[in-house]
């Protein structure tokens, strides 16, 4: 009996801790004591490594058995731990004739026959490991795919205690022959594109000034809200704008596969995702739903889900007004921060907020609205839902009317606008090479006024504007952020008066 040492993950958003799991094994009455702030979750992996371990033909010793995960002041979270845990203690016992090399994470939950389990966040975990100087790590054969994304390290996969124990050494019989298990049940088939799944922008019958606006919002990031009568196409829009925006950078989609794989959603199959997200959440969600949250570590919301994608609120006016104001930080900062009694966890939380709303309660007072039931009161009411700080930091509003199928025009395909968008893109990363951005919405004020300001006498129109009130200080940045990217479009070197009264425009279309 005496002492070993494995080492694991701890996760906080996406931030890991190396933790050294010490198993300590000694005379005395029996007994099992996991120390190191372990949450309930992690107390019950005593029962699942006790039974595992006899499922594998090594018993636990009728000993007192200590583990204790350091750095103790950390609160520890889930059962991805079992794994280190229960190869601490069999190594302690003097099972392993081989010790675990000293470089090398352990992932993963036991169950009770013995089967090493998936667990969430693998991606993030072994992000975390590499960047800490690890070299080699072991997970569950259902996270191999998963982590043989992260290159640089040396990945082995564990299919269950048993074959893991014989790597090391162990005296134990052969693994028994299971049942094969799908990796992915229910998956989306990684062969079938996202613009098959999403439509194409040829689908939007006439809708011109909205599909124009859709484009306008991919070339330069832009937030967009679509207000028009039910039917009229908006969902329709906003589900095709992300098969119009650039592929993901290895960067963006290391993040965005790690956060869904936080999330338990990741489909590791087709390799990185290249493709932006799309969430869409109900109206009916909750504001942990939206910016994250739950009991113990707080799990990823849809705005981080949504990172370098595009969050779509269909019936915005309809979402509770705390889900709408909590989205004004993560707008102005590209990330959300949840803080708990003992953790403070960060998300990253970039995205296209993409807003659609009804023009009222019934949906009908477009137009001369002689359909709509409304009272002048339950309008504003309705109108005012999307409050004045969360619509300040939307930067195209656009009235999406009704369609006369028989004028309707045909419009351009999703690939033929991805190309305009993808060139716009090209001309903002050469302008902004070597800063922190690298798109006309992230352009802070200060350098729009000063480095990237338009000549003097193109700003007449925006300076009226708001002189008059109709814009404040940080609608007057947005519009000059518009009018750069209406320029990246037509190729011109530097915003002119046409393009800040379009940007203008754009701007004003406003739900109220």
């Amino acid at each position: 009996m005496g002492h070993a040492r494995t080492l694991s993950i701890s996760l906080t958003g996406l931030e890991g801790t190396l933790v050294e799991v010490e198993a300590d094994v000694s005379a005395g009455l029996p007994a099992f004591s996991l120390v190191g702030l372990p949450d309930p979750s992690m107390l019950q992996a005593r029962d699942r490594v006790r039974a595992a371990a006899a499922r594998s033909g090594l018993r636990l010793a009728p000993r007192r058995i200590t583990v204790n995960m350091t750095p103790a002041w950390r609160p520890k979270h889930g059962s991805g731990f079992d794994l280190a845990i229960a190869v601490a203690i069999l190594d302690a016992q003097g099972e392993l004739p081989a010790h675990v090399p000293g470089d090398t994470v352990l992932l993963g939950e036991l169950g009770l026959d013995g089967r090493v389990r998936p667990i969430p966040g693998v991606l993030p975990a072994l992000l975390a490991a590499r960047s800490l100087g690890i070299t080699r790590a072991i997970v569950p054969e259902q996270n191999l795919q998963e982590a043989r994304l992260v290159h640089g390290l040396e990945v082995d996969a564990a299919a269950d205690l048993t074959g893991l124990l014989h790597r090391f050494g162990a005296d134990v019989p052969p693994s028994p022959v299971r049942q094969a298990l799908d990796l992915a049940p229910g998956a989306p088939d990684p062969a079938q594109s996202e613009v098959e799944r999403r439509g194409d922008f040829a689908d939007v019958i006439g809708q011109a000034q909205a599909r124009r606006a859709a484009e306008v919002a991919a070339a330069g990031g832009h937030h967009l809200l679509l207000t028009g009568p039910p039917g009229a196409g908006k969902t329709m829009i906003a589900s095709r704008i992300p098969g119009i925006l650039p592929p993901l950078d290895v960067h963006d989609s290391l993040t965005v596969a790690a956060i869904h794989s936080l999330a338990g959603g990741v489909d590791a199959r087709a390799g990185l995702p290249r493709t932006a997200p799309f969430e869409s959440p109900h109206h009916t969600a909750t504001t942990a739903a939206m910016v994250g949250g739950g009991t113990g570590t707080a799990r990823p919301g849809a705005i981080s889900r949504a990172h370098a994608g595009v969050l779509f609120l269909d019936e915005a006016p309809e979402f509770p007004a705390r889900v709408l104001e909590a989205l004004r930080e993560p707008l102005e900062t590209g990330d959300i921060t949840l803080h708990r009694a003992r953790t403070v966890t960060r998300y990253p939380a970039r995205f296209q907020l993409v807003l659609a709303a009804n023009p009222c309660p019934c949906g009908n007072g477009s137009g001369k609205g002689e359909s709509c039931t409304c009272t002048p009161m339950q309008k504003r009411r309705y109108s005012a839902r999307l409050s004045g700080p969360v619509l300040d930091r939307v930067d195209i509003r656009v009235r999406v009317g009704p369609v006369d199928i028989h004028r309707a025009e045909d419009g351009d395909t999703s690939d033929t606008i991805a190309e305009r968008v993808r060139i716009a893109r090209e001309r903002q990363q050469d302008r902004y090479e070597g800063l922190p951005w690298s798109t006309n919405s992230h352009v802070p004020g200060p350098e729009l006024r000063r480095a990237y300001a338009p000549a003097a006498s193109d700003l007449r129109l925006l300076d009226h504007a708001v002189a008059q009130g109709r814009l404040t200080l940080r609608g007057h940045d947005r519009v000059l952020r518009l009018a750069w990217t209406l320029a990246d479009l037509d190729g011109s070197p530097r915003p002119g008066a046409e393009h800040i009264g379009l940007a203008l425009t754009l701007r004003e279309g406003d739900l109220r």
